[in-house]
């Protein structure tokens, strides 16, 4: 056997010998579907925040989601937990803009459908929509959302504080449009307003 031959077959073991460590290692510290997530979670907020952004009040984090075929957005700082729709109690006597109650780790929270509050077209209820629970001043509730597109930074003067087609309760709870004609919510006039608040 040639001395060329004997260092090719040496290569192998060790490439073999480091794919099994690697499976091992793999098998061994691979994490579970909830420590993956928060994982993906703080990958995600990690991405989002630029360094302009933490040292300047001049940015602001939203979390972005689908709403009847628009992008929406509304302050990190107010949204509480984002969950999956899966079950719903309607109210017998609410206003049209209240779909129901939800259990979220044990408290009554109402749920209010954005769609109907803003004007928006209306569509059917899928397995497939989520709940942002939004939380402050003393109130809680959570808002229908179609899909949850990410956590952003958004520079404040990019906002246009006034949009021409805005009107009525869509302008009141307004905190802007960006660029991209993302709609941003004001979570904190929705959670200071008392038509919010739901007697359950």
């Amino acid at each position: 056997m040639t001395d060329s031959m004997h260092d090719n077959q040496r290569w192998e073991q060790v490439n073999a010998r480091l794919a099994e460590f690697g499976r091992r290692l793999t098998a061994d510290f691979a994490p579970g579907a909830e420590e993956r997530d928060e994982r993906l979670r703080q990958r995600t907020r990690q991405w989002a925040a630029t360094p302009e952004a933490t040292q300047s009040d001049d940015w602001i984090e939203v979390l972005t989601f689908s709403l009847s075929g628009e992008t929406y957005a509304v302050e990190s700082e107010h949204v509480a937990l984002v969950m999956p729709l899966s079950q719903y109690t309607p109210l017998p006597g609410t206003p049209r803009h209240v779909l129901g109650i939800v259990n979220v780790r044990g408290r009554i929270v109402s749920v209010l459908d954005l769609r109907v509050l803003l004007e928006l077209p209306m569509s059917g209820l899928s397995d497939k929509n989520f709940l942002a629970i939004l939380h402050g001043f003393g109130m809680e509730f959570g808002v229908l959302v179609d899909r949850v597109l990410g956590i952003r930074q958004i520079h404040r003067s990019s906002l246009q504080a006034e949009v021409a087609n805005l009107s009525g309760i869509r302008a009141a709870y307004l905190l802007g449009v960006t660029p991209d004609q993302w709609t941003v919510l004001d979570g904190a006039r929705l959670l200071s307003d008392p038509s919010m608040r739901i007697n359950n």
